[in-house]
């Protein structure tokens, strides 16, 4: 306020003081710069005591020390000012928005900060005292309040950070014994919030039964880390979770491109496995969720099976993709030879050709009609409908063009 009054920018008063915040004496500008960064770069509001616990890792140690740990009243002293604890929720933010666009817009003020993010966070994972907490834990102990954060987006911050070799051999220690810690049990009931406790893929004893590294790996994009861990052990590629995923499962139900390149070059895996809650295929979960370069690749493999319906909905992956509109996808799904263009879906009992008439997707329409084997008279189950009805019913004129070309008729 000072700098402003005497004609100068917001950014100047932000410059100024961080700049006092950098000349501070002994760890006091370490602390201020670091405060600054973490609660700039996460990937939410931290509570003051991860942020303190953050600033209390020594990278290379093998287990915490409590009095390295600052206090909060230190870390906002260090920031002068800068940061500010919400009282409402204890967590930590930047004094304005406006010094978040700042720092934004000034990134050399921190050097690679989410490879350093995610430097303390697999430091904080591999300390010797959170290695030997149980994996069937809820949470993570009032003790080691960090591991919460650490856990669910470490990934994140190496993917963002192009982490380097030093922060990579601390993933591949993680993730080594991944199945027994208990990082791997909050990660997916983060994935999993929302869901019955049936159905989040925990055993009896409530640990992530199956889910091993690279079923982490291929959970979280990493890349170069997979394929690190695939040079340091065999790995059965197969391997179902406790969820019946396999890791390619994995990549392809979160849209990996790169995992999912990594994982087909691997000659014993087996794309046609099928996860146990919906019962979709990598394939189907990328047709579903719109992943075109990821169906592409699978359907490149020979072996893989552009039929296989999922056991929830029986919708097979061109079912799936002529429901939504993806026309990219089912062109795809339409240029292999083995494709069955006419499958009906065992909820409703409709075709592609009718969903893509139901839901008004000429482009995908004349695609399916350009195929000899399609039967435009085709009835759904549930409601007895021909493609042509719904077109009709839909208004779509140009569909319903379509179909009368083919000697589609309207049925009573």
């Amino acid at each position: 306020m000072e700098e402003m009054t005497k004609g100068n920018h917001l950014g100047d008063a932000y410059a100024t003081t961080l700049d006092r915040v950098k000349s501070q004496k002994g760890s006091r500008s370490r602390l201020g710069m670091d405060s600054l960064m973490w609660v700039s770069n996460s990937e939410r509001p931290l509570h003051t005591s991860e942020l303190c616990h953050a600033l209390g890792v020594k990278i290379g140690s093998a287990d915490l020390d409590v009095e390295n740990i600052p206090s909060i009243r230190t870390l906002i002293g260090c920031s002068l000012g800068l940061i500010a604890v919400e009282a409402s929720s204890s967590t930590v933010r930047l004094v304005h928005l406006t010094l978040q666009e700042y720092l934004s817009n000034n990134p050399s003020l921190f050097a690679s900060p989410h490879s350093m993010v995610a430097e303390v966070c697999l430091t904080y994972l591999n300390f010797r005292c959170v290695r030997e907490l149980s994996p069937t834990l809820l949470s993570a102990p009032p003790a080691v309040p960090l591991v919460k954060y650490a856990s669910y987006y470490w990934g994140t911050h190496v993917i963002k950070g192009q982490a380097a070799g030093s922060v990579t051999s601390l993933a591949l220690r993680l993730l080594v014994g991944f199945e027994e810690h208990i990082a791997s049990r909050l990660l997916l009931l983060h994935y999993m919030e929302g869901v019955r406790w049936s159905e989040r893929g925990f055993n009896s004893s409530g640990s992530c039964s199956g889910f091993t590294g690279l079923h982490g790996a291929a959970f979280l994009g990493l890349g170069a880390v997979a394929t690190a861990l695939l040079a340091m052990k065999e790995w059965d590629i197969n391997a179902r979770d406790a969820m019946g995923r396999t890791a390619l499962v994995w990549a392809a139900v979160e849209g990996h491109e790169d995992l999912i390149k990594i994982l087909l070059q691997l000659k014993d895996v087996n794309p046609n496995i099928a996860d146990a809650g919906y019962g979709r295929t990598p394939l189907l979960w990328a047709a579903q969720r719109k992943y075109e370069g990821i169906v592409k690749l699978l359907l490149e493999r020979g072996d893989t099976n552009p039929n296989t319906a999922d056991t929830k909905y029986g919708q097979t992956p061109l079912g799936w993709a002529a429901q939504h509109g993806y026309e990219g996808i089912s062109k795809l799904l339409l240029e292999r030879e083995d494709i069955d263009p006419s499958t009906a879906d065992t909820e409703y009992g409709k075709t592609p050709l009718s969903w893509a008439a139901r839901g008004g997707y000429e482009g995908i329409t004349k695609l399916l009609l350009e195929r000899k084997d399609i039967d435009p008279n085709t009835t759904d189950i549930k409601y007895g409908q021909t493609p042509l009805w719904w077109a009709a019913w839909g208004g779509y004129e140009g569909i319903a063009k379509l179909l009368l070309e083919r000697g589609a008729g309207m049925r009573e």
